[in-house]
């Protein structure tokens, strides 16, 4: 298998991107300086204005164009995606997939999330009382490389459906996916800038997250995350951070376990296990580890790695290979046993999918993320044990829960934005659910409802309806103001009674 040398390159004011697999270029971008991002966001800021005046309707029309143009070059975005990352095919077209359908619920579900609603008006009854949504202006987004189109499209297509403009930094492991897309959307919008693009490596995604765009929405790991929050903070622009996870999969003793395993094996190594709520770390109640660790076994024997039809590309990022050799040196080190794979077998950017076993918090492999190919298996001696195990993290983005009764109680105790029951990733593939996690894992969401109003500013309005005889915005009060008041006070807050809003009006106008 070769040796990938994916490291982006600079050559004069370029930079180039790798196939992992073969290590070869397959083309460069040009590396944008602050002052290029700034006009670049400028540009933008135009569009937003005109973007932003246009009806749910008008705009849900253009989206549903990109999206059809976006399908239309599904088969060269995925081959890109496929050469610039190096995943298999099949999954590339997922992504692709995967995509498509965020742009379609987005532009689909719009005007219903950011539909103006009455609310209550509480003590001031004579007032209508109304939240309403508006867009920010212009949205910066800084896109991972494990996956380059859906990921970042999980803040694009809700950002333009609130009716905002886009600045899009991606990878410099992956940037011609996103420069493919940028003129997509270049000949299918009929605005110029809606959504444009800047290359370079991370001064570029500093440079965006300093300029005058109105809220950044990030992706990658904790510690860059925290440098774009620093950097964004200079101008109190807002961020979204969607960072790394160690997602914990537990399995009941009522699981079906030949299941279990088979969305094991899959969680923890499509893309190679480089994915934010890859399955990291799992526990496995005594009465039923054994069968599921022979399952789990059997099964990764079954998989191909490397070449077109295989099931495990190579990793993307040489860094990362160095991540995952140290997390599995450390877990031998300190008493692991390595069913499949192991630290021996990685060759050049092919690691074998790793099995472990008899594994403990004491090992980076079940606390740091390893962002690989590694699946580590522990024993529990029941759920409350697993359950405990499964929140001894400063994560918290996703989990999986397997078993038969009482599995919803399992999942409703994990600490964790999301939680899988009987699946994994599942709540990745559902438009409508809220992605996101607390702690390490960042904050604020992306998709569904919550996601689309991510990227607008909430505006209240109180507007009076009539008039009372007690009126709290004025000096002017009758002479038994405070006799009136006291009575309010008592009959809306006392004794546990609300009164009901006509018995208020009456009360008021007697």
């Amino acid at each position: 298998m070769a040796t990938a040398t994916s490291t982006p390159t600079t050559q004069s004011d370029r930079l180039h991107s790798y196939n992992p697999a073969t290590g070869q270029s397959i083309g460069s971008v040009p590396i944008q300086t602050q002052a290029e991002v700034d006009a670049i966001v400028a540009r933008a800021r135009v569009a937003s204005i005109a973007w932003s005046q246009r009806s749910f309707a008008a705009r849900r029309e253009e989206l549903a164009a990109f999206r059809r143009a976006i399908a239309a070059h599904a088969d060269a975005l995925a081959e890109l995606i496929h050469r610039e990352n190096g995943k298999p095919e099949i999954e590339a077209l997922t992504e692709v997939m995967m995509a498509l359908s965020h742009i379609a619920h987005a532009g689909a579900c719009a005007e219903t999330a950011l539909a103006t609603h009455k609310v209550s008006s509480g003590v001031l009854a004579n007032f209508r009382a109304t939240v309403s949504y508006h867009a920010l202006g212009v949205i910066g987004v800084i896109g991972p490389w494990n996956y380059p189109l859906f990921t970042p499209m999980g803040s694009i297509s809700y950002a333009l459906a609130a009716g905002n403009a886009v600045v899009w930094k991606p990878s410099e492991l992956t940037p011609l996916v996103a420069v493919e897309v940028a003129r997509i959307a270049a000949a299918t919008f009929a605005l110029p800038d809606l959504l444009q693009v800047v290359t370079g490596a991370g001064a570029t995604g500093a440079a965006l997250a300093r300029s005058a765009v109105d809220k950044v929405a990030f992706t990658g790991s904790a510690a860059t995350g925290k440098r774009v929050m620093m950097a964004a903070a200079e101008r109190l622009t807002p961020v979204l951070l969607e960072l790394g996870g160690k997602d914990p999969m537990i399995v009941a003793a009522d699981a079906d376990i030949a299941k279990a395993a088979e969305a094991c094996v899959f969680g923890a190594l499509t893309n190679a296990g480089q994915a934010c709520i890859s399955v990291e770390r799992v526990y496995v109640e005594d009465k039923v580890y054994d069968r599921f660790v022979e399952e789990v076994v059997a099964q990764v024997r079954e998989l191909k790695i490397g070449g077109d039809d295989g099931h495990l590309g190579p990793m993307t990022s040489p860094a990362q290979i160095a991540i995952v050799r140290d997390h599995l040196d450390d877990a031998v080190a300190k008493g692991a046993k390595v069913l499949t794979g192991g630290s021996a077998a990685i060759s050049g950017a092919y690691i074998q999918p790793t099995v472990l076993t008899n594994v403990d918090h004491r090992m980076k492999v079940m606390t740091d993320e390893t962002f690989g190919p590694v699946i580590p298996i522990a024993r529990v001696a029941s759920l409350d044990e697993a359950i405990r195990l499964a929140n001894d993290t400063t994560f918290g983005l996703g989990s999986s829960v397997f078993g038969g009764k009482g599995v919803r109680g399992i999942a409703a105790k994990l600490r964790s934005g999301m939680t899988a029951i009987n699946s994994v990733m599942a709540f990745s593939g559902i438009p409508s659910l809220p992605f996101g996690g607390i702690g390490d894992s960042g904050f604020g969401r992306i998709h569904g409802d919550e996601g689309i109003r991510e990227f607008t500013r909430v505006k209240a309005t109180a507007e009076q309806s009539f008039s009372l005889p007690i009126n709290m915005m004025s000096f002017r009060q009758p002479a038994d103001a405070v006799t009136k008041m006291r009575g309010m006070i008592k009959q809306l807050y006392g004794d546990g009674v609300v009164a009901k809003a006509g018995d208020l009006y009456r009360k008021l106008r007697g």
